[in-house]
């Protein structure tokens, strides 16, 4: 997986994980070693979405997720170190952090780029403004659990797909193709691919099978009936829908830079969190 130079940091704000002490531990000391680096160290979130021009994630994906969020649509590259076990996004085991800061500072580093999507919510013929945001991993509409079966009609670019009688319908990203959509038995992409997932959630019809999409295509999907259904963004707090409200989900304009290990590539990645190969 080819990345491009990851330009040397001025600015480097962190990101640790609120519920971890480590984490929050470790910020403490990797601000003291940037600080000896003659590095300016932001922790405050409205300072790192303006001036940081490098984010450390200290924590998991989740963590590297709202660091995103934080940044808005910015391309600032991200350094995901992960404080357990090895996350898809933050592959930098905190055993290496301290060397690979050095590299990074060093103007060693690559970045790679993720694609995000654009989900507009439309209701009563109308996009509903406060509710046009940006995701890394994947936008899911889905029913309460004690609701009735959703009735979910999917147009790709205008043309008919079908109406997925389901629990509800995931579309993500590469990125996001190994997150939730991998429990609908969504496919696999490498992450730098050009492509979105559709995948239904326990589809009443067992041949309405996971798809992928150019990623230049818009999908459209329409809420038909009276179900419970909730609409969650990169796993934040549900959106309650409608019955005629429309999803609008298309490829944004904003990337998402992330750090590379250079000892590590995707498929290690894969061996080591699906554990293949392990009987």
């Amino acid at each position: 997986m080819e990345g491009r130079p990851c330009p040397v940091p001025e600015r480097i704000g962190l990101v640790a994980k609120v519920s971890s002490a480590e984490a929050s531990e470790t910020a403490h000391y990797v601000a003291r070693f940037l600080a000896g680096k003659g590095i300016e160290v932001l922790v405050d979130e409205a300072a790192i979405a303006r001036d940081a021009d490098l984010v450390v994630v200290l924590g998991g994906d989740g963590t590297l997720i709202h660091a995103v969020s934080v940044l808005g649509g910015r391309a600032v590259p991200i350094l995901g170190v992960n404080m357990g076990s090895l996350g898809f996004m933050t592959e930098t085991p905190q055993s290496e952090l301290y060397p690979t800061l050095d590299q990074v500072l060093a103007g060693g580093a690559t970045v790679t780029e993720r694609m995000k999507l654009r989900v507009h919510l439309h209701r009563g013929g109308h996009a509903a403004r406060a509710l046009d945001t940006e995701v890394l991993n994947d936008a899911v509409i889905a029913k309460a659990p004690s609701s009735r079966m959703a009735e979910l009609d999917t147009r790709c670019t205008g043309a008919y797909v079908t109406t997925f009688k389901a629990d509800g319908v995931i579309v993500a990203t590469p990125t996001g193709s190994t997150a939730y959509a991998l429990a609908a038995m969504g496919p696999i992409l490498f992450p730098t691919m050009r492509g979105v997932v559709v995948a239904p959630i326990c589809p009443h019809t067992l041949t309405q099978r996971p798809l992928v999409v150019p990623d230049d295509e818009t999908l459209d999907i329409i809420l038909m009936n009276d179900a419970e259904v909730v609409l969650t963004l990169d796993g934040r707090k549900g959106i309650p829908l409608e019955r005629g409200d429309r999803v609008q989900v298309k490829q944004s304009a904003h990337r998402v830079l992330l750090v590379r290990n250079p000892h590590l590539d995707f498929f290690g990645i894969l061996r080591a969190k699906l554990r293949w190969g392990e009987r």
